[in-house]
């Protein structure tokens, strides 16, 4: 376990007067805002210092919302690295003859939630530069590399496509059809007809043979891009694609529940508290879900104590007053541009977490049934402001 994860487990330590009136202020915010003690959480950590400046109910299992997005985030740092990217292949059963690609043609995904008709259109050029004009076969999408389910475990209904488009490993554009996989096959048939390759055959689905080889490929951005859009703008279906891509490339299956195992490991590795903590999906969307506020603030301790993390998870994070899912809160000083945090909204909960002048970590859960937005949000970023002023 590591030295910070220890010294934050350290709770209850006593603190001085100072810190003592600090967290008689945050707890006044708290209180004033008519919320559900009991449904509310909230931890606020010196990282200078070590020491809990404040703690409500720092180990109670509640809904996080999209603070879900946290844990895929350093999961996927820490196992991936900022600099992963995700491939899109071209795989070839058969032979080129002349200009004429005698055989069938498959386009593999892997789960790249920003692959484009553009990404598309360059495959499509590799391949005429490789000397194709025709395909004989046909053009066969391939989203093998996750399992077939669009949704995730414990989401409402209307969450499909309305939160998230469907989810496939082979996508375009976050595609909305039902089959994403065969709208991304027509469409890079189409890119191919654009550049002048005929294809003789049909589209269909399939997997790549193990006879394939590869005769394109294309490159996501680099993680440290990926997860950056993900949590300044608080987007489900690259936070789910990204936990099916953890399942996939660390266990082995390209499934939420195996994502989930990998970010429940990782955070497990880095001595992370896991009690009360249930990780179903990675957006948050699922009622299942479960964090604390305890567990939320020793993984920021984890994220800011590691050199290879740090970088990449703060400017992931959406700044007050300035950039995404914060930029019409928190607009004055001291907070605006010195909070960076990840918000979370769902009818039942509500929370925000992140760091306050890169000296506190702070962490604030509130759920209810339905819950109070406007009064959570008021008080998460006076509790934010307090700490962003000292």
């Amino acid at each position: 376990m590591s030295a910070v994860i220890v010294a934050f487990l350290a709770l209850f330590a006593s603190a001085g007067p100072a810190a003592a009136s600090l967290g008689g202020r945050l707890a006044a915010v708290l209180a004033a805002s008519g919320l559900d003690r009991s449904r509310s959480a909230a931890v606020a950590l010196d990282l200078e210092t070590g020491k809990t400046v404040f703690a409500l109910n720092p180990w109670l299992s509640l809904a996080p919302a999209s603070n879900e997005k946290l844990a895929i985030t350093f999961a996927a740092l820490e196992a991936l690295g900022p600099a992963y990217r995700i491939e899109t292949d071209v795989l070839g059963r058969g032979e080129l003859e002349g200009a004429t690609w005698r055989g069938d043609l498959y386009l593999r995904g892997r789960g790249d939630p920003t692959l484009t008709r553009d990404g598309l259109a360059t495959l499509a050029a590799q391949l005429r530069d490789a000397g194709i004009r025709r395909v004989s076969g046909s053009i066969v999408g391939d989203e093998s590399f996750f399992d077939s389910r669009r949704t995730a475990l414990g989401w409402k209904p209307d969450f499909y496509v309305n939160e998230s488009p469907p989810l496939s490993a082979l996508a375009v554009e976050r595609s909305d059809s039902s089959e994403p996989a065969a709208e991304a096959a027509v469409a890079f048939r189409d890119a191919l007809r654009a550049r002048g390759i005929a294809v003789a055959g049909s589209v269909r689905l399939g997997r790549s043979p193990a006879r394939s080889f590869p005769l394109a490929s294309l490159l996501s951005p680099p993680l440290r891009d990926v997860v950056r859009y993900m949590d300044t703008e608080s987007d489900n279906y690259t936070a789910e694609l990204l936990l099916k891509q953890l399942g996939a490339v660390v266990a082995r299956l390209g499934s939420s529940p195996a994502g989930a195992a990998v970010v429940t490991g990782v955070l497990t590795h880095a001595g992370i508290p896991t009690r009360g903590i249930r990780i179903v999906d990675g957006s948050g969307l699922s009622r299942l879900d479960r964090l604390t506020a305890g567990g939320i603030v020793a993984l920021l301790q984890a994220a800011f104590a590691d050199p290879l993390v740090r970088p990449t998870f703060l400017a992931a994070l959406p700044v007050a007053g300035r950039t995404g899912t914060l930029a019409d809160r928190l607009n004055a000083p001291p907070a605006r541009g010195n909070v960076l945090a990840k918000t979370g909204t769902t009818n039942t909960a509500s929370a925000l977490s992140g760091f306050a002048k890169a000296r506190y970590a702070f962490a604030i859960l509130q759920n209810g049934n339905p819950i109070a937005t406007s009064a959570a949000r008021a008080a998460q970023d006076r509790f934010a402001a307090i700490l962003a002023a000292q």
